[in-house]
């Protein structure tokens, strides 16, 4: 199944090396990923898609759990 992940990550050296990490050892593949920093600088905006055999509540908690990561939504992808 494939999830779009919506995340605001700190402007943090190692966050995506983070975010992606965490993704794949939950058993999910990176298919997409697209970023742009805030206005204000501090703060990166990251949408990504992933695709697993698992559901992505997981996923989520351990994202949540990073402390880079200000903010995760995750949704299925039609």
């Amino acid at each position: 199944m494939r999830y779009r992940l919506d995340l605001t990550l700190r402007h943090a050296e190692g966050a995506l090396a983070r975010v992606l990490g965490t993704a794949e050892r939950r058993g999910f593949r990176p298919l997409a990923v697209e970023g742009e920093t805030r206005p204000d600088g501090d703060r990166w905006h990251l949408q990504m898609t992933v695709e697993g055999d698992r559901t992505a509540d997981n996923l989520h908690e351990q994202l949540a759990k990073l402390y880079d990561c200000l903010d995760v939504q995750v949704q299925p992808c039609s």
